[in-house]
């Protein structure tokens, strides 16, 4: 009778810290951030596109979908006017939310199942680029790579693999409709990104036979072009402008446009620029 006394205690006591663990474990603590734990410039969330059937210069420069910093900036590309040649500097907005609504998106991406060993299938699609969705949560960056997301229309997949898609296009969609998804008065208005430093692409310049005219060329303000090659077995060279030769380049920018020939060392190049995001600090950053 005395040792069931003594049991009973002992089991209670093991059966609770069961349960404990039990509720430590049940959920997924280390993967949904916690406010104010991320670094100002920590890239926390973000969705690129990943090769497809583009120009070796896109490649290169395309920006991401979207990028949410840890201080709660929001990075994306806005509308470009439907000209040809177009702008030279692409249209880069940024908006702000709150730390705690950028643990929002992390919990949304964990739960759409963002980092999860899920198999999504390659569907009967050709050219089409991956869709690469990153989360950075205090257990570390989860990253899922889907192949032609938006254009496979169920070809070839299971159900399995079609529901595991349908999730990541809805946390997609709730990415780019921030105000549906934290709230109207959660995000603030769009604004131009002023970058820090920004990467400029260069190959040589071609003669355009669109029939558009020539193109005056202007001279270039940054450092020396071509710079250093870029992503291997592309003909293209990148160089870093920062500082002062920053300022100059994005007023030389600001009158040119996609099909300008730029002079630089005697030569004749054309120019992409890619503005670099807070996470970036160089042409490196591009090569991944």
């Amino acid at each position: 009778m005395n040792g069931t006394r003594l049991l009973l205690p002992l089991l209670a006591a093991v059966l609770l810290t069961g349960a404990a663990c039990a509720k430590a474990d049940s959920g997924t603590p280390g993967d949904t951030g916690s406010t104010g734990s991320y670094a100002a410039d920590a890239a926390v969330v973000q969705v690129s596109y990943v090769g497809g059937f583009v120009s070796p210069d896109m490649l290169v420069t395309r920006l991401p979908l979207i990028s949410v910093y840890g201080d709660g900036r929001v990075v994306t590309e806005g509308p470009v006017i439907a000209i040809y040649p177009g702008p030279a500097l692409p249209n880069v907005q940024v908006q702000q939310i709150s730390v705690a609504d950028v643990d929002k998106l992390v919990k949304l991406g964990v739960d759409a199942g963002v980092g999860a060993s899920t198999d999504y299938g390659q569907p009967g699609v050709t050219d089409a680029p991956d869709t690469k969705f990153a989360v950075l949560t205090t257990s570390g960056l989860k990253t899922s790579q889907v192949y032609a997301l938006g254009e496979a229309n169920g070809s070839g997949l299971t159900d399995a693999q079609v529901q595991a898609r349908a999730k990541l296009k809805a946390y997609l969609a709730q990415l780019t409709d921030l105000p549906k998804t934290l709230g109207q008065d959660a995000v603030s208005a769009s604004k131009p990104y002023e970058a820090k430093g920004l990467a400029a692409v260069s190959r040589t310049w071609n003669a355009d036979s669109s029939g558009v005219g020539q193109q005056p060329e202007i001279a270039w303000p940054g450092p020396a072009l071509p710079g250093e090659p870029v992503r291997t077995g592309f003909e293209l060279g990148c160089v870093t402008v920062t500082g002062d030769q920053l300022t100059a380049t994005l007023d030389a920018a600001k009158k040119a446009n996609t099909a300008t020939p730029w002079t630089s060392g005697g030569k004749r190049w054309s120019v992409t620029f890619r503005p670099l995001l807070p996470d970036e600090a160089s042409c490196a950053d591009l090569k991944d």
